[in-house]
């Protein structure tokens, strides 16, 4: 009993944290080239709505995904022109992109809340994999988003230290300067980084519209894309270490319902707040031991670039 309670607790810890590691991932190539985005969660809301009413209409998940992706790269396009063609400052226009999120998101979702949803995304168990002892159920059991967010921890992972696109990025989060010198066009590497970041953030909110719970709620993404960007700090600017720190918050966020399976009587005000409790506990230790060895964010990190400057 005991065994297969765990075993639950890890399947839907992944689940949980999937939404979560689709806008860590964005926020990490944002962030590798030079440009913070505080906009997540605002992004992450207008992808699930657009989303789940795209799917309504047709009557087809994948093409309302492709609509929240789409709809979460024009937020970041806007982002980008305010912070890299007009040099604005990086994080009040991401907290005033959040703020527009949120608003509109609850403007275009007034007749969505509480409708059903037929078309969404089932659980696909992958052929033997998903038979292997502890891993299967708890990794190889989920829907096909969830395979995209492995898929996407690895390629990100590839892209950043082994391209040299991935070379470029960096360096012009290190050294926008040198890099343009050397002949990198800085301003095309973060605009296409800053989208491609809003793009995964729109998907991480569709996970939640579609897969996760299909429906629309007000406000559904309930903090996860500030958790998000605090997720980044914990997995000092790697892909690999956000899979394991989405998978973390994952468990924390559905450990509640498992501690009640137990016959565990705890306050539910205290099973919601106990997240983001973690994320803060998290980043107190993370920023003391990435002090100690002298692991340091991009150095361009929220630092507007002009060439007149160089």
């Amino acid at each position: 009993m005991e065994q297969s309670l765990l075993i639950a607790m890890l399947a839907t810890g992944i689940i949980a944290g999937t939404p979560i590691l689709f806008a860590a991932l964005g926020e990490i190539i944002s962030e590798q080239a030079g440009v913070l985005n505080l906009g997540v969660e605002g992004m992450m809301l207008v992808g699930a709505v657009t989303g789940f009413m795209v799917t309504m209409q047709t009557d087809n998940q994948w093409l309302g995904l492709f609509a929240a992706i789409v709809a979460g790269g024009l937020m970041a396009l806007i982002h980008a022109f305010l912070t890299i063609t007009l040099r604005a400052n990086q994080v009040v226009s991401g907290l005033a992109l959040t703020i527009f999120g949120t608003g509109l998101s609850g403007y275009l979702g007034q007749t969505l809340i509480g409708k059903p949803l037929q078309s969404t995304f089932k659980p696909v168990p992958i052929p033997g994999l998903s038979e292997i002892p502890w891993i299967g159920p708890s990794l190889f059991q989920h829907d096909l988003l969830v395979y995209l967010g492995y898929l996407g921890v690895g390629v990100c992972w590839f892209v950043l230290y082994r391209t040299r696109t991935g070379l470029k990025i960096r360096a012009v989060g290190e050294n926008p300067g040198a890099a343009d010198a050397a002949g990198v066009n800085v301003f095309a590497i973060r605009y296409g980084c800053v989208m491609f970041g809003g793009m995964l953030a729109g998907m991480g909110g569709a996970y939640l519209s579609l897969a996760y719970a299909p429906s629309w709620l007000e406000n559904m993404t309930a903090g996860r894309g500030w958790i998000a960007v605090a997720l980044v700090i914990f997995a000092t600017w790697n892909p690999t270490k956000a899979f394991l720190g989405s998978w973390l918050f994952g468990v924390v966020d559905v450990l509640g319902f498992h501690l009640q399976n137990l016959g565990i009587t705890v306050s539910s005000f205290f099973l919601k707040m106990l997240p983001y409790v973690i994320t803060i506990v998290v980043l107190i230790i993370v920023s003391r031991e990435t002090k100690k060895r002298h692991v340091a964010s991009p150095s361009a990190l929220g630092i507007p670039y002009n060439r007149e400057e160089r």
